[in-house]
């Protein structure tokens, strides 16, 4: 299945554009979130080089940002570049659980194969097992109590962009520790 990053812009745009004021758009080297200014009416959420992951990644974090939240660059977030001893990680990897089973239930919306992101390639290593299982519980979670609304209508259009059937446990198991797939 192809899988082109003008797909989800012109899906996600058609499904939140008039109704949250926001747009996705293909960025540079670094993901970035833009509320509205002078210069945009509109707020922006902007992904990383054409990577189709990334977008999912990005617009993830704009799926569970709160409204306060989205008015802020980068949603407020405190980001610590790559080269992050351990603790840091462990924090960083904190709050990432939920924006990460976010991304991976779009992922499965649009059968895309989804790998965690512990995004510290000169740091610490991860234990990427591991803190994959914590997103994967995270998304279990959701699957039973309900999805954020913003990813579930997000999810729902990319169900029927891709003809993807529903979500479901079983397309969350783990075939590898490392990198899972659904």
């Amino acid at each position: 299945m192809l899988h082109d990053y003008n797909d989800l812009i012109k899906t996600f745009n058609d499904t939140f554009f008039q109704s949250f004021n926001t747009q996705l758009s293909l960025g540079g080297d670094e993901p970035l979130y833009l509320p509205a200014d002078a210069t945009h009416s509109f707020h922006r959420i902007i992904f990383a080089r054409g990577f189709f992951a990334s977008a999912l990644h990005e617009i993830a974090h704009w799926c569970i940002a709160g409204a306060e939240r989205r008015l802020l660059e980068d949603y407020g977030y405190w980001y610590q570049p790559d080269g992050r001893n351990a603790q840091v990680q462990a924090e960083f990897e904190k709050v990432e659980v939920k924006p990460q089973a976010i991304e991976w239930i779009l992922c499965a919306s649009c059968g895309f194969r989804f790998q965690v992101s512990c995004d510290n390639l000169s740091g610490t290593e991860s234990d990427r097992g591991m803190f994959t299982e914590k997103v994967r519980q995270q998304v279990l979670i959701y699957l039973e109590e309900g999805i954020p609304s913003r990813a579930k209508i997000y999810s729902e259009a990319l169900r029927a962009f891709y003809a993807q059937s529903s979500l479901r446990p079983s397309l969350f198991e783990s075939k590898r520790k490392e990198a899972l797939s659904f």
